[in-house]
């Protein structure tokens, strides 16, 4: 059976995009990479439904966030509870690792704000999608984006400042 060159052109050009929203969205890479090929399977089977072939984009995106926001629902009616209480046996971070902020760094506290406004910042400075293309993908008016995208950078300032140390002393 051959491949559809159509399919694999959308594949080529978008992969990477949804792939860095996902990973935004979700911090992990499994879930990420799930969240993209499940995003190009409804494609494959619901795709030729688009009357528009221009917002092909915007349709991948909207699908993605669907899909994210689905698993969100579904994981806070049925929990995952870890046997292993583990988690609060976490390191402590070197001085001079804080004083670096790296791309790991911030997809951590990009996680730590709330997902109403992680998303349309990780669109508006990850995608380059504009604020109408926002509002189209999250279904919100385009004032609800901007409103989110600047409460998001503020949040995000906010914890970088928490990150950084003391400023060192004069010995």
């Amino acid at each position: 059976m051959s491949a559809d060159p159509e399919f694999e052109r959308l594949v080529n050009r978008y992969y990477r995009n949804l792939y860095r929203f996902a990973f935004g969205l979700t911090g992990n890479d499994a879930d990420a990479c799930d969240l993209t090929q499940e995003t190009f399977y409804v494609w494959a089977r619901k795709g030729y439904q688009l009357r528009n072939p221009e917002t092909v984009k915007t349709w991948l995106f909207t699908t993605l966030h669907r899909k994210f926001l689905n698993i969100c629902r579904r994981r806070e009616r049925f929990p995952h509870e870890t046997i292993d209480t583990v988690v609060h046996d976490i390191p402590d971070v070197p001085a001079d690792c804080v004083n670096r902020i790296d791309a790991q760094t911030l997809l951590r506290l990009l996680g730590d704000i709330e997902e109403d406004y992680r998303t349309p910042l990780l669109l508006y400075y990850m995608e380059d999608l504009s604020y109408k293309e926002i509002a189209e993908v999250l279904q919100i008016p385009v004032g609800t984006v901007q409103s989110r995208i600047a409460r998001a950078k503020l949040k995000l300032f906010r914890l970088l400042n928490e990150t950084k140390p003391a400023s060192p002393r004069t010995k």
